[in-house]
Parts: structure tokens; C-alpha cells; sequence
């Protein structure tokens, strides 16, 4: 396809030829291996400090570095899908994620280690934006769209919660070093097939890209995802919180700056801050993100903590809560063409905060206090997964969708990072964790609240399918 054309399926009304069935199995594939990766070695932690000598401090660097770089650059990814070409950008973001988890893999050092996480996140903060442009560029605009964005949310949702899962069963069966070289062979075969299945599109040449802004909003959202991830060690007042926190809030107004005066080809046109549609969707994927984040990790405490759970039996007690991601996907592409976007998303919200509010009382038994209010959760909250990307990726027009698609991540990612750290210093506030646990699940049944009451700000759906 030439430069600046765009897939004629994309365009509403269109007559383009039926998208080929692998590009929706690519584009999921794609997104399941990042999200998978934010939570696989949650559970590998105790045997990656034994294996390589990390102290408490280190260790959480094997997360974070994966976590912030993923954060950082996903803005700088987006754009680049649009620029470059989306299968372009698609196969060489596997590629670097492949090669980076063999470097990881194959660690013998700590640095080794930290480093091959740091560039997977940038691996990461390619392809994420790419999976999703590449469906929003090749379905038309419709329930075909419908059904291939639930789709990717769905398998989003699903991998945080399979990463604990199979973390453990790899941890326990063969090592930690196989949570990181599971995707090396994934990796070559997505390749593969991304050469032969996926057709190149992108956006018109209309620039370079905008390096001062890319550098500023970059560094901003790192700084704001490090100081959010050190309170967990130091707390909200203490200088190693505050000082990166601070710079974040300068480095992006700085980006604001730029961005209205002095770019010539701004990373993000601030047109689109002005849009409801972009910055109401993106806020929804903010707030879910948080409290979903959150929920994993209380969750996964509660069971090992309290109900005394092996890591396997923790990851097994949450395939109810994949089954209902996946459930309440589907249902959302049922209920759209009725409800529209915006009632959706309150609805679900509402859903979601029901089972927050359940889950609070942290019953001391699986049915009533992990799998019944799990699935309440899990059920509104995917509700509102799908209808909140069509909105913001109909924003704008489709030379933008790879921003877009970044954009969202980015919400995702960074409401998780904000959420947890939040969420963490409630609960480590109270004098028996369980406690901790409970006040934390009220916060995140007040946060669903909030959104499903602020969602007349969005904009009116357009058209009979809810859009």
C-alpha cells in the first residue's frame, strides 16, 4: 500500500474486501504479550531475588523497569505506527520484545536482568499502540469494528490476570528464566505471520517527528510513574516521592508549552485535549485501569495472606475472573448497538462498583469473598472496556489513530501505576492488612462511582450503533 494511503475497509460505507481473519488473531496476540508481561513475574520475584542476589530495593526494579519505559514511550510509539507504517512497526516491535526476553532470560547479573526488562518496555511501547491501530485502520467502522476492539480488550484484560497464573506454573515447574524465553518462539511465529497476513498502512507524511515534545512527555510520564511507584517504600512526603512527582508536573507542562508555541509537528495536536471524545474516553480507561490494577494485587494478597493459597492455587482461583473479562467483552458487543457508548460505560461502571463495594467486607471464604464479587467486578468493568476505545479512536481522523491507540495505553498503564501506589498507602495505613485490603476495595467502589456519574460529560453517541 502506498505511503499516506489508508485501508479502504477502514472507511465507513466502504466496499473494501473482508479483513483476513489473522489480522485480528495478530493484533490480539500482540497486546496479550505486553499486558502479560506487566504480571508474570509477580509470582518469579522470590525466586529471581534467590537466583541472582537482589535485595528488597533491587528487586523492584524487575518490574518497574519494564513498567515506566512501557508508560514513558507509548505517546513516541503511537506516532511513529502512523509515520512509519503500522506492519512495519508491528514486526519490529515484537522483535526488540523477543530479543529483549532472551536478554533477560539468559541474565547472569542484576543489570542484566533490569536491562532487558527496560527494553522490553520499549518493545512494548511500540507494538501496544501498533495492535490497536492496526484494527481500527483495517475494520470499518461498525459492528465488524465492534466485535474486533472488544476482542482486543478483552484479551488485554484476560493477560493481567493470566500472567499470575502462568508465572506460577513456570516458576514452579521449570524457572523464573521461562517467564521471560515463553516469548521468544511466540515471538518468531507472530513475526512470521505478521510478514505474510498484515497489509502496511500508515498516515500521511506530514513531518518529522516532534523530538523536544517526545523528550518532554516522555520524561514527564516516567518521572510521574517512578515517584508514584517510590511510595511504596517511602511514602507521599518523602523527598525520593516528591522531587520526581515534581518534575513530572513541570516536564509536561513544559510539553504543553512546546507543544502550542514552538512545534512545528507536534507529537499531540492539543486539538485533541480539546476533544471530549479523546480526553472523556482516555479518562475512563484511566480510572478503570486503576482500580483493576489494584484489584489483582489485594486480590492476590488476600489469598495468600489470609486464605493461605499456594501461588498456583492464587492463579487458579482467578480464571473465574478471566472467564467473566471475556463474558462481559462479548456482551458488550451485543449491548452497544441498544445502549450507545456513553450508557454503557456508565452502566458498567456501576456494575463494577457494586462488586468493589462486595468485595470490601473481604469475606474469609473463596465464594463470598473472591470468586462471587470477583466476577461482579470483572463483568462491569469489561463492559466499559470496548465502548471507551471507540470513542476516544473516533475522535479523530485515522492519519491519528496510532496516537490515539497510544494514548489509551498510556491511560491504562498510568492509571494502574497511580491507582496501585495509591491504593497500596491506604492499605498499608491500617493495623491488620485484611483491613488494609477492605478500604482500599471502598476507594475503588467510590472511583467507579465517580466515572459512571460524570459520563453525560461525553460526548452523545452518533448513529443507531452507538456511535
Amino acid at each position: 500500500m502506498s505511503e499516506g494511503a489508508e485501508n479502504p475497509a477502514a472507511r465507513p460505507g466502504s466496499e473494501g474486501p473482508r479483513p483476513h481473519p489473522m489480522i485480528l488473531v495478530l493484533a490480539c496476540l500482540g497486546q496479550f504479550m505486553v499486558v502479560l508481561d506487566v504480571s508474570i513475574v509477580n509470582v518469579a520475584l522470590p525466586a529471581i531475588r534467590t537466583s541472582l542476589g537482589f535485595d528488597t530495593t533491587g528487586l523492584q526494579w524487575v518490574v518497574n523497569a519494564y513498567s515506566l519505559t512501557f508508560a514513558g514511550l507509548m505517546l513516541l510509539g503511537g506516532r511513529i505506527c502512523d509515520l512509519y507504517g503500522r506492519k512495519q512497526v508491528f514486526i519490529i516491535g515484537v522483535t526488540l520484545f523477543s530479543l529483549a526476553s532472551l536478554l533477560g532470560g539468559m541474565a547472569t547479573t542484576q543489570s542484566q536482568l533490569v536491562a532487558g526488562r527496560a527494553l522490553q518496555g520499549i518493545g512494548a511501547a511500540v507494538l501496544a499502540p501498533a495492535t490497536l491501530t492496526i484494527l481500527t485502520t483495517t475494520f470499518t467502522e461498525g459492528p465488524g469494528r465492534t466485535r474486533a476492539v472488544a476482542s482486543w480488550s478483552a484479551v488485554g484484560a484476560v493477560g493481567g490476570a493470566v500472567g499470575s497464573l502462568l508465572g506460577g506454573v513456570l516458576t514452579q515447574t521449570l524457572s523464573w528464566r521461562w517467564i521471560l524465553l515463553i516469548n521468544v518462539p511466540i515471538g518468531a511465529v507472530l513475526v512470521a505471520a505478521a510478514v505474510r497476513y498484515l497489509v502496511e498502512s500508515r498516515g500521511p507524511r506530514d513531518g518529522g517527528l516532534d523530538i523536544p515534545g517526545t523528550v518532554l512527555v516522555t520524561a514527564g510520564i516516567a518521572l510521574l510513574a517512578l515517584g508514584t511507584v517510590q511510595t511504596e517504600e517511602y511514602g507521599w512526603l518523602a523527598a525520593q516521592t516528591l522531587v520526581p512527582l515534581a518534575a513530572g508536573v513541570a516536564a509536561l507542562a513544559g510539553f504543553t508549552a512546546v507543544e502550542a508555541r514552538w512545534a512545528r509537528n507536534p507529537l499531540v495536536p492539543l486539538g485533541l485535549l480539546r476533544s471530549r471524545a479523546v480526553v472523556g474516553g482516555a479518562a475512563v480507561m484511566l480510572a478503570v485501569g486503576a482500580v483493576m490494577v489494584a484489584m489483582w494485587y489485594f486480590l492476590s494478597l488476600h489469598m495468600q495472606e489470609n486464605l493461605r493459597y499456594t501461588p498456583i492455587q492464587t492463579g487458579m482461583a482467578f480464571i473465574p475472573h478471566t472467564v467473566a473479562l471475556i463474558a462481559g467483552a462479548r456482551l458488550a458487543t451485543l449491548l452497544i448497538p441498544r445502549t450507545g457508548n456513553r450508557l454503557l460505560i456508565a452502566l458498567g461502571c456501576l456494575i463494577g462498583s457494586t462488586g468493589f463495594a462486595w468485595q470490601s467486607v473481604m469475606a474469609p471464604d473463596f465464594i463470598t469473598g473472591v470468586l462471587l464479587p470477583g466476577v461482579v467486578i470483572c463483568v462491569g468493568t469489561s463492559l466499559t472496556f470496548t465502548p471507551a476505545t471507540l470513542i476516544t479512536t473516533g475522535g479523530a481522523g485515522p492519519h491519528l489513530a496510532g496516537l490515539l491507540s497510544g494514548m489509551l495505553n498510556t491511560s491504562r498503564q498510568v492509571g494502574g501505576s497511580l491507582g496501585l501506589a495509591a491504593l497500596a498507602t491506604v492499605a498499608a495505613g491500617a493495623a491488620v492488612p485484611g483491613e488494609g485490603y477492605g478500604r482500599a476495595f471502598v476507594i475503588g467502589a467510590a472511583i467507579l462511582a465517580l466515572t459512571s456519574a460524570a459520563t453525560p460529560l461525553l460526548p452523545h453517541d452518533r448513529g443507531p450503533r452507538g456511535r
